[in-house]
């Protein structure tokens, strides 16, 4: 049954067509355990996860938005959540170094598919997580990206990124495991805006987002702990996992259309929406 939300009729959200890179499930499985949400007891069902993905493929492309296909390998299963492999902004991919050997040889691939389409691949000399772990928000404060750290990504990797796409990042401390990564607690709800679950981040951290948007939607741990942060949207609608009705409501409320898909078996790897979702930026 589809569930439906009121809107706020104060607010007049404007939708920007995106461009996106997905990669299918074909080889989706949990065979080992990397963040607090695997289990590699917990059995997967492979087609289901493919049908999953297809429907969020067929979800963003009914949206307008164009989805490039990365093409998934052999025994590299979390391939599927392509959001970590780069952070690309204004033509340049900033590449990924991941943090675990599991997930290494991903970078290969997505270095592949930047150059193959013509754009700038700058490979990493820091551990890091890709958009999993990087915002960009080019209507606040001149184009800002916002970067986490504390679990994936090294500290270090955000002046680099910095330096790479001359942009100003502004650091902000993940403390909480199953919120590993920047895009499990916060997201873009358009060019200037932004949600975030406040206890997944460090006090500071807390302090600096309060300060730079004091009118952010915030997230509760019902909303987190439902993947309710990991979305993507395409400044009016937000498509959230279907868990996650409590954040839906909150963002209908806020004046965006929510558009909820089911991800169940995408979840037991630890992602959902935004994870499977690289946003590409020419």
């Amino acid at each position: 049954m589809q569930r439906t939300y009121s809107l706020c009729v104060t607010q007049h959200r404007m939708p920007r067509n995106r461009t996106y890179l997905m990669c299918p499930p074909e080889y989706y499985e949990v065979a080992y355990a990397i963040n607090p949400w695997m289990d590699t007891a917990t059995p997967v069902d492979t087609e289901l996860a493919l049908k999953q993905w297809e429907r969020l493929r067929e979800t963003l492309t009914g949206l307008g938005h164009t989805v490039h296909v990365l093409t998934p390998e052999a025994n590299l299963p979390d391939m599927v959540y392509a959001a970590n492999g780069a952070f690309m902004v204004d033509g340049t991919a900033y590449g990924a170094r991941f943090k675990h050997p599991q997930r290494t040889a991903e970078a290969i691939a997505h270095r592949a598919f930047y150059e193959s389409n013509g754009w700038t691949y700058v490979a990493p000399a820091q551990t890091n997580e890709g958009e999993g772990d990087f915002a960009f928000l080019p209507d606040a404060y001149g184009g800002l990206v916002l970067a986490g750290y504390g679990f994936r990504t090294e500290v270090a990797a955000h002046a680099e990124a910095q330096d790479v796409l001359g942009r100003p990042v502004v650091s902000l401390r993940l403390v909480e495991p199953r919120f590993y990564h920047l895009d499990t607690a916060l997201a873009a709800l358009d060019d200037g805006a932004i949600a975030y679950y406040p206890a997944a981040f460090s006090e500071p951290s807390q302090r600096v987002l309060r300060q730079l948007f004091p009118d952010a939607v915030t997230a509760d741990d019902a909303d987190a702990h439902a993947f309710g942060l990991n979305l993507v949207s395409d400044g009016r609608h937000v498509v959230l996992n279907s868990e996650a009705t409590g954040m839906a409501q909150k963002l209908a409320d806020a004046g965006y259309v929510p558009v909820l898909v089911e991800l169940s078996e995408l979840k037991k790897g630890g992602g959902s929406v935004k994870c499977c979702v690289a946003e590409l930026r020419p």
